[in-house]
């Protein structure tokens, strides 16, 4: 199975300066990337492994990674924006 790879430089390339700024100056952000990856970690993990899990564990797993990915977009946009 080919497994997507969701790191947010991949996401959000245009933003690589800002998600680095953000991540130092932010502890909010900074908290909310570490979360993203260790999910983003946790579910490619189960996927490559096709380790016997209940699809609402990844699925639900999915829809936080997704809430914290739109959370720190809005903090990236506000953030390139105010420069």
């Amino acid at each position: 199975m080919q497994i997507e790879h969701h790191d947010l430089h991949h996401e959000f390339p245009e933003y690589l300066d800002s998600i680095h700024a953000l991540k130092a100056s932010s502890e909010p952000f900074g908290e909310m990337y570490d979360e993203y990856h260790q999910l983003t970690r946790e579910v490619e993990r189960l996927e490559e492994e096709d380790l016997p899990v209940g699809d609402f564990t990844i699925e639900t797993m999915k829809k936080q990674r997704v809430l914290l990915k739109d959370q720190m977009y809005r903090m990236l946009v506000a953030f390139k924006n105010s420069d």
